[in-house]
């Protein structure tokens, strides 16, 4: 259902998808809007098929200046914002439990690794096409809970050799519990691989899910 949130720049946009009562909660950021990203982009919206389809409930926003979102778009800090006033409103929804994910691509994998560092009570995360050459990400090191980075092999803007960096970083960190996946072929935005895309990221929630009820 569409929804309409405060932001700290006024309404935000927000399309959410309730599950079950209790159900664990995913918030998902959308890529840049200065190259076009929304909340109904392709990759978006099948990283939220991912996680509805294991029973999550999912908010998708869209950022400051995006849609009919109020505010002009900040490059990052603004942005981080929105995402924190949507982790806000998911918690104020009662029904629901405390288990939260984020998630996002491109630039909004970076938002929402930016909103995890910041709000502890983010239990996991999946980041697709992370900018890691466009952004600092000095901030991730140690990351501090669970999560998955799957990235494009083939991808055009970010080497999948600059994520691997990443996770020769991250593996000096013997309590880092980050899985890293290349989706075979896949380019930023896995244009022609979604479906790869989606079942990738559905298993890393299946094989999560059941270590945690281990």
């Amino acid at each position: 259902m569409d929804v309409v949130l405060n932001g700290p720049s006024g309404k935000l946009e927000g399309r959410f998808h309730s599950s079950t009562p209790h159900a664990p909660v995913v918030l998902l950021l959308h890529p840049n809007p200065v190259q076009g990203g929304t909340m109904d982009s392709k990759s978006v919206y099948t990283l939220y098929r991912a996680f509805a389809r294991q029973g999550f409930s999912c908010l998708r926003i869209n950022f400051r200046g995006v849609g009919r979102s109020d505010g002009r778009y900040e490059g990052g800090e603004g942005e981080i914002s929105d995402a924190a006033a949507a982790l806000d409103w998911l918690q104020h929804r009662a029904e629901y439990n405390n288990e939260f994910w984020v998630g996002g691509v491109s630039f909004g994998a970076w938002i929402s690794l930016q909103l995890l560092m910041r709000r502890p009570e983010t239990a996991r995360f999946v980041a697709a096409a992370l900018p890691v050459n466009h952004y600092d990400f000095g901030f991730f090191a140690p990351c501090p809970v669970q999560g998955l980075i799957i990235h494009g092999e083939k991808d055009e803007l970010i080497p999948y050799e600059e994520i691997e960096k990443m996770q020769n970083t991250l593996a000096r960190y013997k309590a880092v519990k980050v899985e890293f996946h290349a989706v075979e072929e896949a380019d930023h935005l896995f244009s022609n691989h979604l479906a790869d895309f989606e079942a990738a990221v559905a298993k890393y929630i299946t094989q999560t899910s059941a270590k945690s009820a281990a």
